[in-house]
């Protein structure tokens, strides 16, 4: 049994006849008067678990994007429902903006007939046989597949003094997929992507793979490369000609091993994105870039075993694809196996790629990881390694004022020289690096694809 502020209003009336009457009897005749009052006004309640409960919410929505969270609620109790409904979800999906409740369609009672409580409560009225849709306001701060909670249902009497509580699972699940941020940055680079193969040259090696034309052989001319079938034909000896190939091979790896749970620009309150978060957002911007470029691209989630991976996927089917697989990727305390994630790009890229290596530059990490492997990789593949800085570690470089800001600076720029060592290591070994705060990573990686691609070096 639930009782309400109105039953300790009731007994806090007692004081008046107590008063009047004081008398050794008059409290405990009082405390069975209240008590007595709140056992029939639970009874007379309706049942919560005599309700029809269905819940109905969008199948996914993008981090940070508002959706709503339908709960129909059916009076199958045959009594009157006066209930407060409390449509539970994760705090990371819950908008604390309130909820809003709407009348079924052909129902007795108005929508204006229902309070509306804050925190996804609402409070309801229903006779025999209604219903109401109960919205309850979502916006996810976190992404990943989101499970609803319980309902919670608090029947009330007649009286409001105390009732009957349930809590009923109704299951429902949202899947949250990446923001892409980035995706301001896309038209830009497109806009460079157009310019650099309409009007500026772009240096290639050798002559190229892919069929051009066919023209008369003049002195000079390969031998192997005369067309007999088309010779034949026309009766003049007539070769092929090759241009470079344009669909190349771009694979994205995103290191999911614990140096991706680190969170970037955390303050004291422990806030902050992993820097997983910003991982994601350069895979989904240079991969719309690279299929706009008539690029393949593949996409990949390791540490220890492969967590995600998109391949085979083009046009209007790439993105979806993409941030539906990277939806549920969640960094994994422990090493990533970068022995382990050679195997993986030589068994899905035969070819020639660009590999493009979303990591951290840690220099403990990479000594004892990727420093260990990268020779593997760069004597196939075009290797770029992008990571993630820290603004706040930037920030606390210029710190002088007291004894204690001079030691963060001076532990700052140590970091920071161990670092700049580390690529200049992986530099040496034949790897492109790059690094970039949160908000830049995307674009920059961008850039650097484009600058490898005008370069001809993919």
């Amino acid at each position: 049994m639930a009782v309400t502020w109105r039953a300790v209003a009731l007994a806090a009336a007692g004081l008046l006849p107590v008063l009047l009457l004081p008398v050794p009897g008059t409290v405990v005749v009082w405390a069975l008067v209240v008590v007595a009052a709140c056992v029939v006004d639970a009874l007379l309640a309706a049942s919560p678990r005599r309700l029809a409960l269905t819940r109905r919410v969008p199948t996914s929505v993008r981090l940070g994007e508002p959706a709503r969270s339908e709960l129909t609620v059916v009076n199958i109790a045959g009594r009157r429902l006066r209930a407060v409904v409390r449509d539970a979800w994760p705090p990371s999906v819950a908008d604390d903006g309130g909820a809003v409740v709407d009348a079924l369609a052909g129902s007795r009672v108005a929508a204006a007939s229902a309070r509306v409580v804050p925190s996804a409560r609402h409070r309801v009225d229903l006779p025999a046989g209604d219903g109401a849709r109960l919205t309850t306001p979502l916006r996810p701060t976190r992404r990943g597949d989101r499970a609803a909670g319980p309902v919670t249902i608090r029947s009330l009497g007649p009286l409001r003094l105390a009732g009957r509580q349930a809590t009923i699972p109704v299951p429902a699940r949202l899947r949250v997929l990446p923001e892409f941020a980035s995706r301001r940055h896309l038209p830009s680079r497109l806009a460079r992507l157009r310019e650099m193969d309409g009007r500026s040259a772009v240096q290639v090696r050798g002559e190229g793979t892919e069929f051009d034309s066919l023209r008369e052989y003049v002195v000079g001319d390969d031998v192997r490369s005369i067309d007999w079938r088309a010779t034949a034909r026309r009766g003049d000896v007539v070769v092929r000609t090759w241009r470079p190939e344009r669909d190349r091979r771009v694979l994205v790896v995103l290191d999911t091993g614990r140096t991706a749970a680190t969170r970037i620009g955390a303050g004291a309150d422990g806030t902050g994105s992993p820097r997983l978060e910003a991982s994601i957002e350069a895979a989904l911007l240079l991969s719309a870039l690279a299929d706009r470029a008539g690029d393949r691209v593949q996409v990949m989630a390791f540490d220890r075993q492969l967590r995600a991976r998109v391949a085979g996927a083009s046009g209007p089917r790439l993105l979806p694809s993409l941030a539906d697989a990277l939806a549920g990727v969640e960094p994994r305390l422990l090493e990533t196996d970068w022995p382990g994630l050679v195997t993986q790009v030589r068994s899905h890229v035969a070819q020639r790629a660009l590999v493009v290596l979303l990591t951290t530059l840690d220099p403990a990490a990479v000594e004892t990881g990727l420093l260990t492997v990268v020779d593997q990789l760069t004597t196939t593949h075009q290797v770029l390694v992008a990571a993630v800085t820290d603004a706040e570690v930037a920030a606390l470089r210029a710190g002088r004022a007291t004894a204690g800001e001079v030691y963060d600076a001076a532990a700052a720029a140590r970091a920071e020289l161990e670092r700049d060592a580390v690529a200049g290591v992986l530099r040496r070994h034949g790897a492109e690096v790059l690094e970039a705060l949160p908000d830049e990573l995307a674009p920059a990686v961008a850039d650097a694809y484009l600058a490898l691609k005008a370069a001809g070096r993919l």
